[in-house]
């Protein structure tokens, strides 16, 4: 699964354990196994939701600022509006494959 470079760290560290992706179709499942740089991550769950669910919790752990910031993550494939299904994945890091 793909981070951006200032992610990967947080990611593999755990304290970013939430993101959103805007995909045609799941490109994780739950269970899954993933390389993130030099660790992993393991897939806890997969959900289509609308993008206007995401609640500043859920900001905060994805490891945004604020909701547009994670907004303008999201919408590397396209834009993002409130009503955008987009994919909530929670995962946790693991020490090895």
């Amino acid at each position: 699964m793909q981070f951006s470079p200032d992610l990967r760290e947080p990611v593999l560290s755990g304290s970013i354990n939430l993101t959103y992706r805007l995909w045609t179709r799941p490109k994780v499942k739950v269970g899954g196994r993933y390389r993130v740089e030099s660790g992993w991550i393991a897939v806890d769950d997969v959900e289509l939701v609308p993008f206007g669910s995401v609640t500043d919790a859920d900001v905060r752990r994805c490891g945004e600022v604020d909701r547009e910031q994670l907004r303008a993550r999201t919408a590397h494939a396209g834009p993002v509006h409130d009503d955008t299904l987009v994919y909530r994945i929670e995962f946790h890091a693991v020490a090895e494959r």
